[in-house]
């Protein structure tokens, strides 16, 4: 009876890791390509749109910790004042898993295209919530 109920413990644990709806991976790939169609447009605040926005939200990046959805915000705009050198974004994503039925991790990989202020490129990892029914990326690594 032991070795019934560990199997079967085992297996619904395995179902709920490796069951997370389809419907989470597109909404967060259609998160992502919506980030980067408003970014390419030159709409900083509309791309801000899939990110917590609390005081809480964490953003690391070459210059160490960023708290807060303001902050980040602000952020951008100091780094990226201009069409120029906002440039042309596109995301690769690697792997997406979720290690609970409502977090997500995705990492992946950033080109920045910007024939007057030079091509950047680099990697991401970003945590993911799901927070009233929509998933917001809650910490961003970007290096």
């Amino acid at each position: 009876m032991r070795n019934y109920v560990f199997a079967l413990g085992l297996f619904f644990t395995a179902v709920v890791v490796m069951g997370q709806p389809k419907s989470d991976k597109d909404q967060i790939y259609g998160i992502m390509n919506r980030q980067a169609a408003d970014w390419n447009g030159g709409n900083i605040s509309s791309f801000m749109n899939g990110y917590w926005e609390s005081d809480s939200l964490m953003f690391v990046g070459k210059s160490g910790v960023t708290y807060g959805y303001k902050a980040t915000y602000e952020n951008y705009l100091k780094r990226y004042p201009d069409r120029a050198a906002m440039g042309t974004l596109k995301f690769d994503f690697i792997n997406l898993s979720f290690p609970e039925p409502h977090v997500a991790f995705l990492v992946g990989k950033f080109y920045l295209t910007r024939p007057e202020k030079g091509d950047l490129s680099g990697f991401y990892t970003l945590l993911w919530r799901k927070i009233n029914g929509k998933w917001v990326i809650v910490c961003d690594h970007t290096s």
